[in-house]
Protein backbone atom coordinates (compact mmCIF):
# COMPACT_ATOMS: atom_id res chain seq x y z
CA UNK A 1 0.00 0.00 0.00
CA UNK A 2 1.26 3.09 -0.93
CA UNK A 3 0.70 7.22 -0.36
CA UNK A 4 -1.99 8.09 -1.54
CA UNK A 5 -2.81 11.41 -2.65
CA UNK A 6 -6.57 13.20 -2.85
CA UNK A 7 -7.06 16.34 -5.14
CA UNK A 8 -9.05 19.61 -4.14
CA UNK A 9 -11.87 17.68 -2.04
CA UNK A 10 -12.58 20.01 1.18
CA UNK A 11 -16.09 21.15 0.70
CA UNK A 12 -16.11 17.50 -0.38
CA UNK A 13 -15.36 15.70 2.33
CA UNK A 14 -17.85 13.07 3.89
CA UNK A 15 -15.49 13.42 7.05
CA UNK A 16 -13.95 15.97 8.63
CA UNK A 17 -10.56 16.04 7.57
CA UNK A 18 -10.77 12.89 5.81
CA UNK A 19 -11.58 12.08 1.63
CA UNK A 20 -14.02 9.46 2.68
CA UNK A 21 -15.71 7.26 5.51
CA UNK A 22 -13.33 5.12 7.21
CA UNK A 23 -13.62 1.60 6.59
CA UNK A 24 -15.08 -0.81 9.12
CA UNK A 25 -13.40 -1.33 11.99
CA UNK A 26 -10.32 1.27 11.66
CA UNK A 27 -10.97 4.14 14.07
CA UNK A 28 -9.32 7.84 14.67
CA UNK A 29 -7.26 7.83 17.82
CA UNK A 30 -6.33 11.21 16.92
CA UNK A 31 -7.45 14.67 14.99
CA UNK A 32 -6.34 17.88 15.33
CA UNK A 33 -4.79 21.06 13.39
CA UNK A 34 -1.42 23.07 14.08
CA UNK A 35 -1.70 25.73 16.83
CA UNK A 36 -1.77 28.94 15.46
CA UNK A 37 0.60 31.31 17.63
CA UNK A 38 3.27 29.06 17.10
CA UNK A 39 2.49 28.58 12.89
CA UNK A 40 2.78 32.32 13.24
CA UNK A 41 5.94 32.34 15.39
CA UNK A 42 7.74 29.19 14.13
CA UNK A 43 6.75 28.92 10.76
CA UNK A 44 6.29 32.61 9.30
CA UNK A 45 8.68 34.00 12.11
CA UNK A 46 6.85 36.74 13.27
CA UNK A 47 8.40 38.35 15.62
CA UNK A 48 11.45 38.41 14.02
CA UNK A 49 9.79 40.03 11.52
CA UNK A 50 8.42 42.39 13.31
CA UNK A 51 11.84 43.32 15.16
CA UNK A 52 13.09 43.65 11.46
CA UNK A 53 10.61 46.53 10.96
CA UNK A 54 10.49 48.07 13.90
CA UNK A 55 14.48 48.41 13.63
CA UNK A 56 14.13 50.07 10.18
CA UNK A 57 11.18 52.29 10.81
CA UNK A 58 13.53 53.64 14.53
CA UNK A 59 16.66 54.15 11.83
CA UNK A 60 14.30 56.20 9.75
CA UNK A 61 13.05 58.42 12.31
CA UNK A 62 16.52 58.76 13.53
CA UNK A 63 17.89 59.55 10.09
CA UNK A 64 14.98 62.10 9.83
CA UNK A 65 16.15 63.91 13.17
CA UNK A 66 19.66 63.52 12.92
CA UNK A 67 19.68 66.08 9.68
CA UNK A 68 18.03 68.60 12.10
CA UNK A 69 13.82 67.81 11.49
CA UNK A 70 11.24 67.99 14.16
CA UNK A 71 9.59 65.21 15.65
CA UNK A 72 7.32 66.09 12.63
CA UNK A 73 9.72 65.45 10.15
CA UNK A 74 10.45 62.04 11.61
CA UNK A 75 6.55 61.34 11.42
CA UNK A 76 6.32 62.31 8.33
CA UNK A 77 9.45 60.24 7.37
CA UNK A 78 7.18 57.40 8.71
CA UNK A 79 4.33 58.09 6.53
CA UNK A 80 4.75 55.52 3.86
CA UNK A 81 7.16 52.60 5.12
CA UNK A 82 5.09 52.03 8.47
CA UNK A 83 1.78 50.74 6.49
CA UNK A 84 4.04 48.96 4.25
CA UNK A 85 5.39 47.24 7.66
CA UNK A 86 2.07 47.16 9.26
CA UNK A 87 0.79 45.66 5.72
CA UNK A 88 3.57 42.80 6.06
CA UNK A 89 2.45 41.96 9.28
CA UNK A 90 -1.23 41.44 8.77
CA UNK A 91 -0.26 39.66 5.89
CA UNK A 92 1.86 37.04 7.86
CA UNK A 93 -0.43 36.82 10.31
CA UNK A 94 -3.50 35.85 7.83
CA UNK A 95 -1.63 33.53 6.22
CA UNK A 96 -0.25 31.71 9.14
CA UNK A 97 -4.36 31.57 10.78
CA UNK A 98 -5.39 30.14 7.55
CA UNK A 99 -2.45 27.54 7.41
CA UNK A 100 -3.71 26.25 11.31
CA UNK A 101 -7.21 26.71 10.57
CA UNK A 102 -6.97 24.26 6.76
CA UNK A 103 -4.67 22.13 8.10
CA UNK A 104 -6.08 18.84 9.89
CA UNK A 105 -3.90 15.84 11.17
CA UNK A 106 -5.56 12.64 11.82
CA UNK A 107 -3.77 9.46 13.02
CA UNK A 108 -5.98 6.27 12.91
CA UNK A 109 -4.67 2.93 13.82
CA UNK A 110 -3.62 1.98 10.08
CA UNK A 111 -2.64 5.57 9.01
CA UNK A 112 -1.54 9.35 9.01
CA UNK A 113 -3.89 11.79 7.22
CA UNK A 114 -2.67 15.21 6.38
CA UNK A 115 -5.32 17.18 5.38
CA UNK A 116 -3.46 20.72 4.07
CA UNK A 117 -3.62 23.60 1.80
CA UNK A 118 -5.41 27.09 1.65
CA UNK A 119 -6.65 27.39 -1.30
CA UNK A 120 -5.51 24.07 -2.86
CA UNK A 121 -6.89 21.85 -0.47
CA UNK A 122 -4.97 18.29 -0.80
CA UNK A 123 -5.13 15.31 1.63
CA UNK A 124 -2.24 12.89 1.77
CA UNK A 125 -2.50 8.94 3.01
CA UNK A 126 0.14 7.76 4.80
CA UNK A 127 -0.14 4.36 5.86
CA UNK A 128 1.34 3.51 9.28
CA UNK A 129 3.41 0.57 7.36
CA UNK A 130 5.60 2.77 4.69
CA UNK A 131 6.96 5.35 7.66
CA UNK A 132 10.42 4.54 8.37
CA UNK A 133 11.35 6.78 11.32
CA UNK A 134 9.63 9.52 13.23
CA UNK A 135 11.14 12.19 15.55
CA UNK A 136 9.10 14.48 18.44
CA UNK A 137 11.49 17.64 17.83
CA UNK A 138 12.49 19.59 20.58
CA UNK A 139 9.08 22.07 21.95
CA UNK A 140 8.50 24.65 24.42
CA UNK A 141 5.38 24.10 26.38
CA UNK A 142 3.11 21.33 24.86
CA UNK A 143 3.61 22.36 21.44
CA UNK A 144 5.63 20.35 19.18
CA UNK A 145 6.86 19.50 15.27
CA UNK A 146 6.64 15.27 14.73
CA UNK A 147 8.98 14.54 11.47
CA UNK A 148 7.92 11.53 9.49
CA UNK A 149 10.60 9.80 7.27
CA UNK A 150 8.81 7.44 4.69
CA UNK A 151 10.29 3.85 3.46
CA UNK A 152 11.28 2.91 -0.28
CA UNK A 153 10.54 4.69 -2.94
CA UNK A 154 7.22 6.72 -0.90
CA UNK A 155 8.12 10.62 -1.28
CA UNK A 156 5.83 13.53 -1.75
CA UNK A 157 6.77 16.34 -3.33
CA UNK A 158 8.59 18.92 -1.07
CA UNK A 159 5.97 21.89 -2.37
CA UNK A 160 3.23 19.75 -2.01
CA UNK A 161 3.71 19.73 1.56
CA UNK A 162 5.07 22.96 2.74
CA UNK A 163 4.88 24.13 5.14
CA UNK A 164 3.76 20.63 6.58
CA UNK A 165 7.57 19.59 5.86
CA UNK A 166 10.92 19.10 7.53
CA UNK A 167 12.34 22.75 6.50
CA UNK A 168 15.50 22.17 3.79
CA UNK A 169 15.04 18.84 3.25
CA UNK A 170 14.36 19.40 -0.37
CA UNK A 171 15.84 16.09 -2.04
CA UNK A 172 14.47 13.80 0.51
CA UNK A 173 11.01 15.41 1.74
CA UNK A 174 9.93 14.75 5.14
CA UNK A 175 6.58 15.04 6.08
CA UNK A 176 5.69 17.10 8.97
CA UNK A 177 2.74 17.50 11.83
CA UNK A 178 3.67 21.33 12.49
CA UNK A 179 2.87 22.78 15.94
CA UNK A 180 1.21 19.99 17.04
CA UNK A 181 -0.52 21.10 20.54
CA UNK A 182 0.25 18.15 23.03
CA UNK A 183 2.95 16.89 20.72
CA UNK A 184 4.16 14.15 23.59
CA UNK A 185 0.97 12.51 23.43
CA UNK A 186 -0.02 12.76 19.94
CA UNK A 187 3.48 10.93 19.62
CA UNK A 188 3.08 8.21 22.33
CA UNK A 189 -0.20 6.97 20.19
CA UNK A 190 1.79 7.38 16.89
CA UNK A 191 4.35 5.11 18.22
CA UNK A 192 1.49 2.44 19.74
CA UNK A 193 -0.09 2.47 16.65
CA UNK A 194 3.24 2.04 14.09
CA UNK A 195 4.09 -0.24 16.78
CA UNK A 196 1.04 -2.50 16.40
CA UNK A 197 0.83 -2.19 12.58
CA UNK A 198 4.57 -3.47 12.32
CA UNK A 199 4.87 -5.92 15.34
CA UNK A 200 8.76 -3.84 15.57
CA UNK A 201 8.54 -2.53 19.16
CA UNK A 202 9.65 1.07 19.40
CA UNK A 203 11.15 2.82 22.31
CA UNK A 204 10.45 6.55 23.75
CA UNK A 205 12.74 8.87 24.98
CA UNK A 206 12.08 10.46 28.25
CA UNK A 207 12.93 13.95 26.51
CA UNK A 208 11.96 15.67 23.74
CA UNK A 209 12.43 12.95 21.27
CA UNK A 210 10.35 9.85 20.53
CA UNK A 211 11.35 7.93 17.10
CA UNK A 212 11.16 4.40 16.11
CA UNK A 213 12.90 2.84 12.95
CA UNK A 214 12.77 -0.43 10.97
CA UNK A 215 14.98 -1.46 7.82
CA UNK A 216 13.53 -4.78 5.58
CA UNK A 217 14.99 -7.95 6.88
CA UNK A 218 16.64 -6.27 10.08
CA UNK A 219 14.27 -5.18 12.18
CA UNK A 220 15.49 -2.50 14.73
CA UNK A 221 15.11 0.90 17.16
CA UNK A 222 16.75 3.81 17.45
CA UNK A 223 16.16 7.25 19.09
CA UNK A 224 17.38 10.07 17.53
CA UNK A 225 16.88 13.35 18.01
CA UNK A 226 15.04 15.73 14.87
CA UNK A 227 15.77 19.77 15.69
CA UNK A 228 14.71 22.02 12.77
Amino acid sequence: MTIQSHGHEHELEPQYGLPERLPVGEKILWQGSPDFAAVALRIFHLRKVAIYFAVLLVLRAADALSGGGTWSDALYALSWPLPLALTALASLTALAWMTARTAVYTLTDKRLVLRIGIVLTLTFNIPLAVIRSAALGASRGEVGDIVIQLRGADHIAWLHLWPHVRPWHLANPEPMLRAVPEARKVAALLTHAWTAVTGVAAQQAATVTVTFDTDAGNPSTQLQSSRT
